[in-house]
């Protein structure tokens, strides 16, 4: 689990390079050294093709498995988890709030929401939870017909980004002026921490209003319930037993999810606009999103389930398992060298980084980040914010640093 959460760390960083930190727009047409319109072009094909939502299905998948493993570990204790759990979630939701100040794109807030609503479905059966699971993942689908159909159901979006234009409007006026992307650029260059901040605060309703709009909620919560499946059903502890399944996990992935991300990735690429206006092509790239993303998702980690089984695969992606025991922490400090790379108060590179040499970036941070988390683990129980997660979790100071023998 360690290792895969090491992996998502970095595919999730790489995505959330292209979707906020980096302010990069094809449509800015803007020009510089690090900005190469065909390279970029290329690369931000393949990135909503291998990368766009993969990553934190594979965090959505170890969310609910991790649940699962909490109540497990209790019941053999002969413990009730539930309270635990939820004290957990709670901190995690404050933790959250923080971050979501530090960037509107956080995650964790929005996990945690969507955790106290897995705690009561839980007590359904593997197969119903896998089958209820797979209904969620696709039903966005069928959610944005009907608000193609009817689109006062969008209600819920349009209020939340209504909101969020007034509340930017109100803390920073001279948005009442821009009228372009490449104005948003300029006006951002002399921006300072605190108008940034304020901009986070404005973000919020963006993000919601967002994550309402794809029908975010119904896909991450139809994963966590097949991850509570996988982690309450001990199948990752049976890999050898259980080869002849992720075969087809791993030959479904791939058979039918690149063919489905290969168009996913064209209909991002040029009709976007599309997707945003409730258009016909949104719509094809809703199904080809829901039919794609999950599947090849699934198949990296059947690939890594298969991997780890061999001695050479263990020992090689091992490398990432520090990394993953300190997600959280490595999760925050990819938005502070984001913050710091691309805003102005820092080294002010927004907008002049494109996919082709931000994506090389966020690999060689994430090695950045290998090495600070294995040394910090040398001496350290927790990442620093694992340790303040699980002490409030507790209600007490966990042990720190390690023990050394004498």
């Amino acid at each position: 689990m360690d290792v895969l959460r090491g992996f998502a760390i970095l595919g999730i960083f790489i995505a959330n390079l292209g979707s906020g930190f980096s302010g990069y727009s094809e449509g800015a047409h803007l020009s510089g050294p690090m900005l190469s319109p065909d390279l970029d072009h290329k690369m931000s094909f393949l990135h909503h093709m291998f990368i766009e939502g993969k990553f934190y299905s594979i965090f959505s998948l170890l969310f609910g498995w991790g649940i699962a493993l909490q109540f497990k570990r209790a019941e053999a204790k002969g413990i009730n988890a539930l309270p635990t759990v939820r004290r957990r979630l709670l901190f995690m939701l404050l933790l959250g709030a923080f971050h979501l100040m530090l960037w509107p794109g956080d995650i964790v807030f929005f996990y945690a929401l969507l955790g106290f609503v897995l705690l009561p479905l839980r007590k359904l059966s593997n197969k119903t939870l896998v089958i209820t699971g797979a209904i969620l993942i696709l039903s966005p689908i069928l959610l944005y017909w009907l608000k193609m159909t009817y689109p006062d159901l969008n209600y819920p979006a349009k209020k939340l980004f209504e909101t969020g234009n007034w509340a930017d409007v109100q803390l920073n006026p001279k948005l009442k002026d821009i009228k372009s992307e490449a104005e948003y650029i300029a006006m951002m260059k002399d921006a300072s921490w605190f108008d940034i901040l304020k901009g986070n605060l404005a973000g919020f309703f963006y993000r919601y209003g967002y994550l309402f709009f794809v029908s975010r909620i119904s896909k991450v919560l139809g994963i966590f319930l097949i991850g509570y499946a996988l982690g309450r059903s001990n199948f990752y502890k049976n890999i050898a037993q259980h080869k002849k399944t992720i075969y087809i996990v791993i030959a479904t992935g791939l058979l039918i999810g690149l063919p489905a991300n290969f168009y996913l990735a064209r209909y991002m690429t040029y009709y976007d606009n599309d997707y945003y206006n409730l258009k016909q092509n949104g719509w094809y790239q809703t199904i080809f999103y829901a039919f794609g993303v999950a599947p090849l998702a699934f198949a990296y980690v059947g690939v890594f389930m298969l991997s780890f089984q061999s001695a050479a695969g263990k020992k090689i992606m091992s490398v990432l398992a520090p990394v993953g025991k300190m997600a959280f922490s490595n999760y925050i400090l990819q938005t502070l060298a984001g913050n710091f790379v691309f805003l102005p108060p820092g080294l002010g590179y927004f907008g002049q980084i494109g996919p082709f040499y931000y994506t090389f970036l966020g690999i060689g941070f994430f090695i950045i980040q290998i090495i600070l988390s294995t040394i910090w683990l040398k001496y350290f129980n927790y990442g620093p914010l694992e340790w303040l997660w699980r002490s409030g979790t507790y209600g007490k100071w966990q042990p720190m640093r390690k023990k050394v023998g004498v």
